[in-house]
């Protein structure tokens, strides 16, 4: 059997010196392994110290990234028309006011219509008052006439207002019912333009199409930043608000399938109040910050949540740890040639360390590397 050692960490090496090997003939002890020089030089077997220091775990949860719905507009038909023009398309970038389609709508030509027409009828209504007012203190007419085309004024006026409303509801703007009230006149083409700078990320029509009230036209999402959804299973949620509570965006990772290599931080901004009875997880969203909109909606993505530190702790790296059906143990480095197979009590793990609760001491050495050649050793001796 080949087999050797080598040191890492910021310990020295304590296999440096002695080549002697172990005596032949010395009864083995249980629990220990004793090689020779060249067995442990070729084995590769590295040793670290045993530290004490900060430690905290986490947890992994799949999630889909989604655009901030807080920033994204579904823009609708607000009135029955036909498309004239269609000039924006899928993925393209708007800004806001751009003309994104233009349509005709008869509605839209009526609604204009009343409006300058209870216009027009307001100004006559309110000449007839003033009139009046003057008549009366001449004494030409009773004052239930100037009441009565008081309230014909009130009445009018009423007609206007709604008639404005009606406007708005269509979507004009002020300024386009303003620029009506002058220049008298209709104008039946309405133009959808984008609410804010953004993505189209949906379009659902066609030039000379017609579209009916409450037709989906446009989806636009400003996708600067991206929401990570994410649902947690009923097990974690203590684990979860614990980490929502931490301070600083370091705590949340964000990892994707289509850039391995890279992780994204953001923050946790939502947790679920209520479980879906169906898969009992709770609903977990993460706000990411997407400058270069790498980042694209219906991406897959793993979220990593991480605690927070719990101080003092006792902590080994993952593959010092030897497993053999419920027992954990380790190997403990005594001297230059010989290793003590040590059980220990295992803590929570963050896939890099184990805390470890019981069986060992700061400063101690433990096998990093190679431990299942001496896990050979071992369970030969045990045989």
């Amino acid at each position: 059997m080949i087999l050797a050692l080598l040191l890492s960490g910021c310990s020295d090496n304590p296999l440096a010196g002695s080549d002697d090997a172990p005596a032949p003939d010395t009864k083995p002890e249980a629990g220990i392994v004793r090689l020779t020089t060249a067995e442990i030089q070729s084995g590769e077997i590295a040793v670290r110290s045993v530290t004490i220091g900060d430690f905290r775990v986490h947890r992994d949860f799949p999630a889909t990234v989604a655009p901030n719905h807080h920033a994204t507009a579904q823009i609708t038909a607000l009135v029955r028309g036909r498309v004239l023009e269609v000039y924006a398309d899928f993925g393209q970038e708007v800004k806001a006011g751009e003309v994104l389609a233009v349509m005709y709508s008869g509605e839209l030509g009526m609604a204009q219509s009343s409006y300058l027409k209870s216009g027009a009828r307001l100004y006559v209504t309110e000449q007839a008052f003033e009139r009046a007012k003057t008549l009366l203190e001449e004494k030409v007419i009773a004052l239930a006439e100037l009441q009565r085309r008081k309230g014909e004024m009130l009445s009018v006026r009423a007609e206007r207002q709604e008639a404005q409303n009606r406007l708005r509801l269509l979507g004009m703007t002020d300024d386009q019912i303003d620029r009506l009230s002058r220049d008298q006149k209709v104008r039946s083409n309405i133009s959808i333009t984008a609410p804010f700078n953004g993505r189209i990320i949906f379009r659902n029509l066609t030039k000379g199409e017609v579209v009916e009230v409450t037709h989906h036209l446009f989806t636009i999402a400003d996708l600067s930043e991206v929401w990570v959804l994410a649902n947690i299973p009923e097990k974690d949620i203590p684990f979860i608000r614990k980490s929502e509570r931490t301070d600083g965006d370091r705590n949340v990772e964000v990892r994707l399938n289509a850039y391995p290599e890279e992780v994204f931080h953001g923050k946790v901004t939502y947790v679920g109040d209520v479980l879906d009875v169906a898969t009992r997880t709770m609903n977990l969203r993460i706000e990411l910050p997407n400058r270069d909109h790498l980042l694209k909606p219906e991406m897959y993505a793993t979220v990593r949540l991480y605690s927070q530190p719990t101080r003092g702790v006792l902590v080994v790296p993952e593959n010092a740890i030897q497993r053999d059906r419920e027992r954990h143990f380790v190997f403990v480095q005594l001297d230059s040639h010989t290793f003590e197979a040590r059980d220990v009590k295992l803590g929570d793990s963050n896939g890099n360390q184990v805390a470890i609760v019981e069986g060992l001491r700061e400063g101690e050495q433990v096998v990093t590397n190679g431990g299942f050649i001496l896990k050979s050793e071992l369970m030969g001796e045990d045989l």
